[in-house]
Parts: C-alpha cells; structure tokens; sequence
C-alpha cells in the first residue's frame, strides 16, 4: 500500500494507466476519514486553457520511477466526475465518484464524509 505521506511527494507528476498513456498530472490526494490511507486522488487533465481534476481511486496504484500508475483506463478516467481546478469536493458529489467506479460508498456513522484531502 502507497502510503499518504509517500504520495503526496508525487504531485505534479505524471499519472498514467497500466498501458503506460498519460492521463494527465496528479493533483492532490484523498484518504479515506476511516483508515487515513490513500484512496482517491485527483487528476489534473485538459487543455492549458479548459483544464479539470478528474477522480481515480489509488487501489492498485503503484509508483514508477517518474510517474504513478493506477489500474484504470485513460478513457473510463478521462470520463469520471470532475471538478474545476479551484474547486472543492462538495460532500453531496462524493458518492458518485464511488458510483463510477462501483465501489461502495462509506459515509461515518454521523454522515461524515469518506473522503479528506490531504
């Protein structure tokens, strides 16, 4: 398992699918509120001018010499919701990105949210 502190050192490198395609820059990194691990990060991918995060789960991820590689397709990822780049996570959008990906969706017992960025 990647752990957080590990990760976070990545950000701005390149994230790319298990064929090796860039998908696009990692941005930031999502733990789960239960385990405080990585589960989530965002992506940054685009044109310069009309750029977005896109969300991938990190299950399977691992770490390459320049890169992180995730276990997705760039195509399902480039389709994933999305927010702008100066955006937050709104908490009531944070079960879709379980959705898309058919994960289950954990809120804490209180309904906290699953997700914390990090």
């Amino acid at each position: 398992m990647i752990q957080a502190a590990d990760i976070r050192e990545w950000r701005n490198h390149d994230v790319v699918d298990a064929k090796g395609r860039k998908i696009g820059v990692l941005e930031a990194v999502y733990v789960d509120t239960t385990t405080d691990e990585p589960a989530v990060a965002t992506v940054r991918t685009g044109l310069p001018t009309r750029q977005r995060l896109v969300f991938v789960p990190l299950d399977k991820a691992t770490l390459g010499p320049d890169h992180l590689k995730i276990s997705y397709a760039r195509s399902l990822v480039r389709k994933a919701p999305s927010i702008g780049t100066d955006d937050i996570l709104p908490a009531e959008q944070e079960e879709a990105i379980f959705q898309y990906y058919g994960m289950t969706y954990r809120p804490g017992a209180g309904g906290e949210r699953q997700l914390a960025r990090r």
